[in-house]
């Protein structure tokens, strides 16, 4: 089974195996206790503590061990909001953060709070000056992440951060995808991140908050992690991830390299081996294992069904593979095809047999779900030189696939009017134009869900 969702989680590290199991003689003691037990556990926290501030570059008494990933960004954007509640109630967060950013900006925004989305490009990437044209005299935090979880583009974070600083506004940075392979280089006042990301054990999380910063901690606190995070701490477990931060951290850059070739050849050979792919994602300005593409006209839920018979696990962010039927919202964000996604994140020393295997195989399992979803053409209405295409009632990929089964039916200048209430049609009709060369008109009320309009140009 060759293992490609690495941007989830990655199996133990060595270092981090051994760690843990010699850690468990040592540190299962209360590190608070003045007893040797005690005084043992309080020297491997405190340790540990010392080798992860020196791995991100910042102070010792500045690092904040929590119960996981999530926890750390909760805490660090309520603790920040908090402490800078006299300045104002005005959030700043980008259009693609990871889910446990947008939910605490939710949390705010009920709580009386506002809160402004940045925009992305279509690559995924924000605009240092949409941040700065964000910016309010009530703001009282801005967040972003150092690299995207799902297609892999690397923030201008330094840019932000600069942005920021200079509107003495502090910058939370959620760098759980990109900390394994190096330090965020940029005047951040806030920063999170999550051990199972780096092959550390799941269960830990880091929060850094720089001295100067307003916070203050919401909740039941104690004196554990100088009140921040409260709760016994997994002194094995953190001694685990701080040991596997610091042995990836000593192969990453030898290792980027490896993974860029191997990436970057994903990337300009699936267009050439599939048909009707889109690419996602800054081809530049990007993590070196992740990948991500989405296929026209494929059920994304089905296909990871046949990549997995095939022995590869990939991840997805298609509506169609959801419980919510929505497409992921940084794929929404971004404005580029959902259906059929594929998110393949290469873990450390994956072999390149691997992955040419994985191109080998790709192609006859789109072609497999094609032809599975190759319904018959649907029921349509002649109205001139405009067709109506009722796709009520059917999910992705279906609307699209009955668009582009009928739109060789209208003339040059005809439309194509299809009728969907799936939320994904929204995003993947105009997507679909994009790869096209066609006119997206917009889209119109209609009887039931939604009227898609779309022009023929050629």
């Amino acid at each position: 089974m060759s293992y490609f969702d690495a941007a989830s989680a990655v199996p133990l590290h060595p270092v981090a195996r051994q760690a843990l199991l010699a850690s468990l003689e040592e540190g299962w003691a209360d590190p608070a206790r003045l007893y040797r037990e005690g005084r043992k556990a309080r020297m491997l926290l405190d340790a540990a503590r010392e080798a992860t501030a020196e791995v991100i570059g910042c102070r010792a008494d500045e690092v904040v061990f929590t119960s996981s990933g999530t926890r750390a960004v909760h805490t660090g954007v309520a603790g920040a909001l908090a402490g800078r509640r006299r300045v104002g109630r005005h959030l700043i967060v980008s259009a693609v953060e990871h889910s446990s950013v947008l939910h605490s900006a939710e949390l705010f925004e009920a709580d009386g709070g506002t809160v402004t989305q940045v925009a992305v490009s279509r690559a995924g990437r924000v605009d240092p000056s949409a941040y700065a044209a964000a910016l309010r005299p009530d703001t009282a935090l801005a967040c972003l992440q150092s690299a995207n979880h799902e297609v892999g583009t690397v923030q201008p974070v330094a840019e932000v951060a600069e942005v920021c600083r200079a509107a003495g506004v502090p910058l939370l940075v959620d760098a759980a995808q990109s900390l394994g392979w190096g330090p965020v280089d940029a005047d951040w006042s806030l920063l999170t991140g999550s051990a199972h990301k780096w092959g550390g054990p799941s269960g830990v999380g880091l929060l850094v908050v720089r001295k100067g910063v307003r916070f203050a901690a919401q909740g039941p606190v104690d004196e554990r992690e100088s009140g921040r995070a409260a709760g016994f701490e997994n002194i094995p477990a953190i001694v685990a991830a701080v040991a596997s931060l610091r042995a990836v951290r000593a192969e990453a850059a030898q290792e980027a390299v490896r993974l860029r070739e191997l990436t970057e050849r994903i990337r300009s050979r699936v267009p050439e081996l599939v048909p009707d792919v889109e690419v996602v994602g800054d081809a530049e300005r990007r993590l070196p294992g992740i990948v991500t593409f989405s296929c026209l006209y494929v059920d994304g839920e089905a296909l990871l069904h046949e990549l997995d018979r095939e022995g590869f696990s990939v991840s997805s962010g298609s509506s169609c593979t959801s419980s919510t039927l929505t497409p992921s919202h940084v794929l929404k964000a971004m404005g580029v095809l959902s259906e059929g996604n594929v998110r393949v994140s290469l873990p450390t020393g994956v072999a390149e047999e691997d992955v040419e295997r994985f191109l080998e195989v790709l192609p006859g399992a789109v072609a497999g779900v094609r032809e599975k979803l190759g319904a018959p053409a649907p029921a349509t209405a002649v109205q001139a030189e405009e067709l109506v295409v009722d796709s009520l009632g059917k999910r992705c990929p279906i609307p699209v696939i009955e668009l582009a089964k009928v739109f060789g039916r209208v003339p040059v200048g005809g439309t194509v009017r299809v009728l969907s209430d799936d939320e994904a049609a929204r995003l993947d009709i105009p997507a679909w134009c994009e790869m096209r060369g066609q006119e997206y008109v917009g889209e119109e009320p209609a009887d039931q869900g939604t009227a898609y309009v779309v022009r023929r140009t050629s």
